[in-house]
């Protein structure tokens, strides 16, 4: 029996010694030079609790959108989705879906679903959601009534970068939590098509979804596409993120790549960093972004041939980027002022 404990002993300490000579060889992107950001920062006092593809919660209540800081307070549990000009949606752990005036900042209800909310949005009084059941659905806000739902197939992991439904005219596209794009008519929901993005058995959910003039663009953890007049085109990589400025698409890898591409994804630039790893970026008046977790801020030329990194301090909390500001540990970072040269 003693033989077999230290047997026991040896085969622990030789696995534990395999995961910490792992973590220590982690490598880390460490560039030459660094600037400061401190003259294009300022203060807001708020923290980020939870952060979707729309906006960011934070620990007051309070949310930050695409259009800035706002004043209505959530209430408490509840995490920010998305707003238009008329509505702000939220839920919370329980699967309710709140629906609150933005001229009043008032409750107008609150809708019981089944299980917690992954992903909503609004337009014309039409709110599509997707559950993290796989769940997906048309509800009515006048009528105050599920006006068709749903269920893909389960999924059991995903990333946690969930796309928001879109709007095409009088189409919802849903971007679903097992790699794909079902498209519905909110006049005629039962006749939806699916678009097949991906197939990988786990974190294979639709992370990003846009449009860039009339073609969409869609992408997974593994899988870039973009949808047009001309076809679909497809780019497998490790995908951190993707972004669009002035027609094209830049694409921002687990590889430290950020690579420029034309809607049919050829590829125009492309720029590495070694073992970067981008936890937010953006791509906004003439300028590239991608910030490192380790705190490095690269801001770089549309053509990818300039650039300049500045330190804005580790990440460890949620960060939120919206137009040319973006949110961190209580600070914006104002990205207009800062240069690549």
């Amino acid at each position: 029996m003693r033989f077999l404990r230290s047997e026991i002993s040896l085969v622990v300490f030789a696995a534990a010694s395999l995961i910490f000579s792992g973590c220590s060889s982690k490598k880390y992107f460490e560039p030459a030079q660094v600037f400061s950001a401190s003259g294009a920062a300022s203060s807001y006092g708020g923290e980020i609790i939870d952060q979707s593809r729309d906006g960011a919660t934070l620990k007051s209540g309070h949310y930050i959108s695409k259009k800035g800081i706002s004043s209505i307070n959530l209430g408490e549990g509840y995490r920010f989705l998305s707003e238009n000009g008329n509505y702000v949606l939220a839920s919370n752990p329980k699967g309710s879906l709140k629906i609150i005036k933005k001229s009043t900042g008032k409750t107008l209800r609150t809708v019981p679903m089944t299980v917690p909310i992954v992903a909503a949005s609004i337009k014309n009084g039409i709110i599509a959601y997707i559950l993290n059941d796989n769940t997906f659905g048309i509800y009515s806000v006048v009528s105050d009534k599920k006006l068709f739902e749903n269920k893909s197939e389960i999924t059991y992991a995903i990333d946690t970068r969930a796309a928001t439904p879109m709007y095409i005219d009088n189409l919802v596209v849903l971007p679903m939590l097992d790699g794909k794009l079902i498209v519905v008519d909110k006049n005629d929901p039962e006749n939806a098509t699916i678009i097949y993005l991906s197939s990988e058995p786990a974190f294979n959910n639709v992370i990003y979804l846009s449009r860039l003039g009339d073609t969409m663009v869609a992408a997974t953890p593994r899988k870039l596409i973009t949808i047009g007049t001309e076809g679909q085109n497809e780019l497998r990589a490790n995908i951190s993120d993707v972004a669009l400025l002035n027609g094209y698409i830049y694409l921002f890898t687990k590889e430290g790549e950020i690579i420029k591409l034309d809607t049919a994804l050829n590829e125009k630039a492309k720029k590495k960093f070694k073992f970067a790893h981008f936890s937010a970026s953006t791509a906004v008046n003439g300028k590239v972004y991608g910030l490192d977790q380790q705190g490095s801020l690269i801001v770089l030329n549309s053509t990818l041939t300039k650039y300049k990194i500045y330190d804005i301090g580790e990440v460890k909390t949620p960060v939120y980027i919206s137009g040319d500001k973006l949110y961190k540990d209580g600070k914006i970072i104002h990205l207009s002022k800062l240069g690549y040269e």
